[in-house]
């Protein structure tokens, strides 16, 4: 695969970070997730990854996280600014700078914070967030479709794992590609508002000054406000998508709707036609024309109507009927994009996804950096691993 043999240390946490080590993961990285004692976790982003838990408020647990970023290529740090830099495991202790020598200077030290390291009265700086604190401050939230009165988010998609994950996976590997020809490795700084403004560059630099975003939220081509560009629901309660904007896409649409509502003896006061669908003030109309069309028949009947058509009308899957299509066979989302010659790690009939328990490769990782079995339990009993473990009653055979 493309990262065999690349060394990833994970600090644990949630959404985004995990992400980008999966993207790591997925094409042959060896990814270490730091777990924090008492963890408990429910981030199923973890396939392929082993788990150590470290305290690092212990010194001993400290040097073995040290330890284990020394000899790793690449650092994700999902903290707040300065959170390991306080432990001491900050970029300046790997790093080498003119007049002192790093621990691993070949280090991509990757950090992910939500909003912006360089705090202004508006940045929030270290401040705590969410995906939909950051899209708020992007500029992207006030955009997005939704009511009269609000715009609607899209789940935890654009900041965590767009805006977020990805782009950290992407700093990542630029600084990799520059670290062949230097040598030497680098901070890579990612936030979620700025990820979040870039990944939506196309709507924001085309905000008030074109035909795309030029009107009102909600009635702009894109976001709601051409019927010919949404959702509808259909007699089943389910949904279709429809994305006909290109004037030889409507035709077709309309065309086939017309037929199929004639067919089910569909009766209306007013029929549209391909010429009708630029004409903004027929849009009213011709939204109740197709809302109304929709809802006379189930979601699978008009996703028979239109299969194979340039109308640009598919059902929405639920998230069962997605994975039933999948190319993968899977129901965990593959891994993307293909590569034809070093292709990712995919598990075809894969299970569902699965939880990495805290500390699962304790035993196994510290073997790894060397420690002997002695060594091993003097971790333990110095509580470097938390203090489950440091207590944990001893098991012995009887007699």
């Amino acid at each position: 695969m493309a990262l065999d043999g690349l060394k990833v240390v994970e600090f644990a946490g949630l959404a985004p970070a995990p992400f980008a080590g999966l993207v790591l993961s997925h094409h042959g990285a060896s990814v270490i997730r730091i777990d924090r004692p008492s963890a408990s976790t429910k981030d199923a982003l973890c396939e392929g990854k082993r788990s150590i838990i470290l305290d690092t408020k212990n010194a001993e647990g400290l040097a073995i996280a040290k330890r284990l970023i020394a000899e790793a290529d690449v650092l994700i740090d999902p903290f707040r600014p300065g959170v390991l830099e306080r432990l001491g495991l900050g970029p300046e202790v790997f790093h080498s700078e003119e007049h002192k020598k790093g621990l691993n200077d070949k280090l991509i030290y990757a950090r992910l914070a939500g909003f912006p390291r360089k705090a202004n009265e508006t940045t929030h700086g270290d401040l705590p967030g969410h995906d939909i604190n950051y899209i708020a401050l992007s500029g992207i939230l006030s955009m997005l479709p939704g009511t009269k009165e609000k715009p609607s988010f899209p789940l935890n998609l654009l900041a965590d794992f767009a805006g977020g994950g990805l782009l950290c996976a992407t700093g990542i590997l630029l600084a990799l590609i520059e670290r062949g020809k230097s040598g030497r490795g680098q901070v890579v700084n990612i936030d979620m508002v700025s990820g979040t403004r870039y990944i939506s560059s196309f709507p924001l630099l085309n905000a008030h000054t074109s035909g795309y975003f030029s009107e009102p939220r909600g009635s702009n081509l894109l976001d709601g406000g051409a019927p010919f560009y949404g959702v509808y629901t259909c007699s089943d309660g389910k949904w279709m998508s429809l994305g006909c904007l290109e004037p030889q896409f409507f035709a077709t649409f309309i065309d086939r709707f017309n037929a199929a509502l004639r067919i089910n003896g569909m009766k209306t006061e007013w029929t549209p036609t391909r010429a009708k669908q630029f004409t903004k003030d027929d849009w009213p109309s011709l939204r109740k024309y197709i809302e109304d069309g929709f809802k006379t028949m189930p979601r699978d009947y008009w996703a028979d109507v239109f299969l194979d058509s340039d109308a640009c009308a598919v059902p929405v899957l639920s998230p069962a009927e997605a994975a039933s299509i999948d190319p993968s066979g899977s129901p965990r989302p593959a891994p993307h994009p293909d590569l034809s010659r070093t292709p990712a790690s995919i598990k075809p009939g894969g299970s569902l996804a699965k939880i990495l328990e805290p500390g699962a490769h304790n035993e196994e990782i510290l073997a790894e950096l060397g420690l002997s079995a002695e060594q091993r339990k003097q971790l333990e009993l110095a509580g470097a691993l938390g203090e489950e473990v440091r207590e944990k009653p001893s098991t012995k055979a009887k007699l």
